[in-house]
């Protein structure tokens, strides 16, 4: 079973396929490698694609603390991949937990990184919606530990950001569940308490953002409420980002619409590589309407 091993000693499991310039998928919570199947099957026959779970998701280890899931474990979990499979730089593809991940990452080294995906990210960002999604994922994971995800799954998932996927594609929309309930409650529970809950603002690193040249492309459903208003934010602070919506769409947007999800991460990956993905043009900043 081939596995990192992280700078604290957790080792987590990974997959690869194809060959080529380096992409790396990362998780969201809810997630697992599994879920990035849709992408692997379409980017391996033109990149090195390699996908990870997450510590807290078998089989990756599971730490007992609190403290060992906190922001900087989840960024440098992503540079421990890059350097366990001696990749200098990749693009670095996030899905909503993974997408936080990303951009922690993007912040402190970008000179690791070819570029940034950050799709369904913002959930609990903004600072109107901070407390709440702390409580709520404190409460989820007391839930979690007293019901495990066998008797939970369908309940979590069936959300008002995931039942656009339900509606849509109902067997995917099973397989999902049935992949969730496979994952461990003590992972999951101790990820929502270490770092969902306590996870810094995407604000706090305005210096950075105003300041960062990474090629970054950010990807939102556009009837995922919670994300909407952070990745506008995101546009507007990150000179090198675009954005792209993506209709009648919810949270888990790369497995809900693959070939839309797709078509948008290879144009912009052919714009990287081809030198032709330029920063924002000072005179498209805001200043007068006409």
């Amino acid at each position: 079973m081939p596995t990192i091993t992280a700078d604290d000693g957790v080792r987590l499991y990974y997959e690869e396929a194809g060959t080529g310039t380096p992409i790396v998928f990362v998780h969201e919570f809810l997630g697992e490698i599994r879920c990035w199947e849709p992408q692997i099957r379409h980017f391996s026959r033109r990149y090195r694609c390699i996908a990870y779970n997450a510590r807290g998701y078998p089989p990756s280890d599971v730490p007992d603390r609190v403290e060992d899931y906190s922001f900087e474990h989840q960024r440098a979990g992503i540079r421990a991949v890059l350097d366990g499979l001696g990749i200098e730089k990749a693009h670095i593809v996030g899905l909503s937990m993974g997408a936080f991940a990303t951009f922690y990452f993007g912040m402190k080294w970008p000179e690791r990184a070819l570029s940034l995906t950050l799709a369904g990210i913002g959930s609990g960002a903004m600072p109107d919606a901070r407390a709440q999604f702390r409580h709520e994922s404190e409460a989820a994971a007391d839930r979690l530990l007293a019901d495990g995800w066998e008797r939970s799954a369908e309940a979590r998932a069936v959300s008002p950001t995931r039942v656009q996927y339900q509606n849509k594609d109902p067997r995917g929309f099973a397989d999902f569940v049935g992949m969730l309930r496979q994952h461990s409650a003590k992972g999951s529970a101790l990820t929502l308490k270490g770092y969902q809950a306590l996870r810094p603002a995407l604000g706090t690193f305005a210096e950075e953002m105003a300041a960062c040249t990474v090629p970054t492309l950010i990807i939102s459903g556009d009837e995922d409420e919670p994300c909407l208003d952070a990745s506008l934010m995101l546009k507007r602070a990150m000179p090198s980002a675009g954005l792209f919506f993506m209709p009648q769409t919810g949270h888990a947007c790369n497995l809900e619409e693959p070939a839309l999800f797709n078509a948008a991460c290879e144009t912009f990956f052919h714009q990287v590589e081809s030198g032709q993905y330029r920063m924002r043009d000072a005179r498209a900043l805001p200043g007068r309407m006409i």
